[in-house]
């Protein structure tokens, strides 16, 4: 699988102010929010969670491979399947969910799988974050900008209130594509931004730069 944007947006944006001990990363894929949290914090137990065979076993070579291969740890389960007998809660609850909507299916259920919403509903993964999340625990994800206020809704109902929301955009002029929203048991007036990523094409933002540079070879 590639790395998205995504991931590199949510990987480098979430905040650690809470000092993690614990981190879930639901549907890791690739590993790399698992990774990116490993490099910018000092969390001692990070977990991850993938039901994919293969993505599981690429994660896992990738821990494997990682500096921080003795705090890095992956589950090959779905996420009900975890919360049957949930052992832990977690400080940070990161996921970058699957998000077609839309009835529309690709020739790959592979990929299907990784990239539609009906393989992780987005109530599914928010009763988790509820479950899982300690006291002090923050929950992260990045969704579309469409689906923002319904997974606020959603989150509400659990009794998680959004502290910081980001809006990215690709350009100056294009519209809002994505939502990076980060969550606490505490409710409290969020803090509203707007990230644009390139002014133009491979002309990126100081603001991209500054967020992510640490995570790319030459940027």
């Amino acid at each position: 699988m590639k790395i998205g944007t995504d991931a590199v947006l949510l990987g480098a944006w979430t905040p650690l102010t809470n000092n993690p001990y614990s981190v879930l990363d639901i549907g890791t894929g690739t590993g790399i929010l698992a990774l990116m949290l490993a490099q910018r914090s000092n969390a001692e137990q990070i977990d991850a969670l993938e039901i994919d065979e293969d993505a599981y076993e690429q994660a896992t070579d990738n821990f494997e491979e990682s500096p921080w291969n003795d705090r890095l740890f992956c589950f090959h389960a779905g996420l009900d399947e975890f919360m049957d007998e949930p052992e832990d809660e977690y400080d940070i609850i990161i996921s970058n969910p699957p998000f077609y909507t839309e009835d529309y299916k690709t020739e790959s259920s592979q990929r299907d799988l990784a990239r539609f919403e009906d393989a992780l509903p987005f109530e599914d993964l928010i009763e988790a974050a509820d479950l899982l999340l300690s006291e002090k625990g923050l929950f992260s994800v990045i969704i579309p900008f469409k689906e923002e206020e319904r997974f606020l809704s959603l989150a509400n109902d659990f009794e998680l209130y959004p502290i910081k929301i980001t809006r990215i955009k690709g350009t100056p002029t294009t519209e809002i594509k994505r939502s990076l929203l980060a969550f606490t048991k505490t409710q409290q007036t969020p803090l509203i931004d707007e990230l644009i990523i390139e002014i133009a094409r491979h002309q990126y933002t100081s603001e991209y730069i500054n967020l992510t540079k640490d995570f790319y070879l030459k940027m």
